[in-house]
């Protein structure tokens, strides 16, 4: 299993690309069954997750290839389409969850595994079953697996109103591309408005999908009878351009985030200037500048997590580390997840000054952090742990790093390129 070793105290500076974002790389990958034409992606990021997608794919019937430019992959779905998503190959991704709408859509009928991924707290699939039960499917969970079928004599879902119970991300991707295929008009209410739902409706409609109102909180979808290929690129990724301004806010340094979008991260950015951090939009993306370590200088900042525009809860560990070594105490209230501060614990290895109460996290700046060894918990506490060790005194030993693998594309590697003493070993 591999780890990380990390000996702090060195500031970053250099200029390194954002790499496409995993959250819409997914999804985009899933659309790619509801045609039978050919559809090539660019931008797509190396991560464990995508190689999972990718088995998970071909073991529907799926061929895909790798191009030799960055980043570039050829999916080409013929039939016949293997409609059914095993445990075995998405028991460590949450995403499998994207494949239900386009193989009903496509095949009529799906066998999807009920989602794994990190263990931060419930992700309740109830809102997905019953907005594709709401265009005429019929969906048992059976066994661990949600059974989906429609009814005889209908070809096709139908349109209908979808108004959820609560703002859920995956079930707006997985009603936009069941949508499309289906028969007549499907408007979804309180839909989710990230950028990678805007990205994915815009790759819909590259296939031809007739799509409006994505990117707010009503997206009306008029479906086709068929899609065709298309050629699209992946939207950079904003949690990891948020990570890396962390990263040079906490232990200073020159950075240009190439592909970094300033519209996609207002509410971190906002706090980041708030803090004392200059961040400036340059040709090639942002630039970010902090004059030397966080705890001579930033004021920590208080902030809670919500959906967006606000600020994103993928980003809660990564700012708190940030707080930990900045200076006064900040409040950071989780409101997303309720088992999102299993990295206070090893944050505190490190040094950190945490009080946990319910949904709030107490953080005392304290300045300096002692490096230690540490477990990464799930995906984002993993990189808000590399934060704190790019900071600590010493050496840092991360475990578990596998979880940082999911979203990151090689992030030592990157982080390397800009000045830090950071390498990956195995056992």
């Amino acid at each position: 299993m591999d780890k990380l070793l990390i000996r702090g105290g060195r500031s970053l500076h250099g200029a390194i690309d954002i790499s496409g974002a995993k959250n819409a790389a997914l999804p985009e990958m899933c659309a790619t069954l509801l045609t039978d034409e050919p559809v090539k992606l660019t931008n797509v990021p190396r991560l464990r997750d995508v190689a999972t997608m990718r088995r998970l794919l071909e073991n529907m019937g799926m061929t895909i290839e790798t191009h030799g430019e960055r980043g570039g992959m050829s999916f080409h779905a013929l039939d016949p389409i293997h409609p059914e998503a095993p445990y075995e190959l998405v028991k460590t991704m949450r995403a499998s969850v994207l494949a239900l709408g386009p193989l009903l859509a496509r095949c009529g009928r799906a066998r999807v595994s009920l989602p794994g991924g990190c263990a931060i707290g419930a992700r309740p699939v109830e809102q997905h079953i019953k907005g594709l039960q709401a265009m005429g499917a019929i969906i048992d969970v059976e066994q661990g697996y949600m059974v989906a079928r429609l009814p005889e004599g209908q070809s096709r879902l139908r349109g209908a109103r979808i108004t959820t119970d609560m703002i859920t991300v995956t079930g707006t991707e997985n009603f936009l591309m069941a949508a499309s295929l289906a028969e007549g008009t499907t408007v979804l209410e309180n839909a989710a408005q990230e950028p990678e739902i805007t990205d994915l409706a815009d790759m819909l409609i590259r296939m031809g999908a007739r799509i409006q109102g994505h990117g707010t909180r009503r997206i009306v979808i008029e479906g086709v009878e068929r899609l065709h290929g298309c050629e699209h690129a992946v939207v950079a990724d904003r949690i990891e351009c948020g990570t890396f301004l962390c990263a040079v806010a906490a232990t200073g340094g020159d950075v240009v985030l190439r592909h970094g979008r300033r519209d996609h991260l207002d509410a971190v950015i906002d706090k980041l200037r708030d803090a004392g951090v200059d961040i400036t939009e340059v040709p090639e993306g942002l630039r970010v500048h902090s004059s030397g370590p966080a705890w001579q200088h930033l004021k920590a900042q208080s902030f809670r997590t919500t959906e967006y525009p606000g600020f994103p809860t993928d980003m809660q560990a990564q700012f708190m580390a940030l707080d930990a070594v900045s200076q006064g105490s900040s409040m950071v209230t989780e409101t997303i997840f309720e088992n999102r501060f299993m990295h206070v614990s090893e944050l505190a290895r490190l040094g950190a000054n945490i009080q946990i109460d319910g949904k709030n996290a107490m953080v005392e700046g304290v300045g300096k952090l002692s490096g230690a060894t540490v477990m990464a918990t799930d995906l984002r506490a993993s990189a808000g742990l590399v934060i704190a060790g790019l900071v600590a005194e010493g050496q840092t030993t991360i475990d578990r790093i596998y979880h940082l693998d999911r979203g990151y594309d090689q992030m030592e590697v990157k982080l390397r390129a800009l000045g830090a003493d950071i390498e990956r070993v195995s056992e």
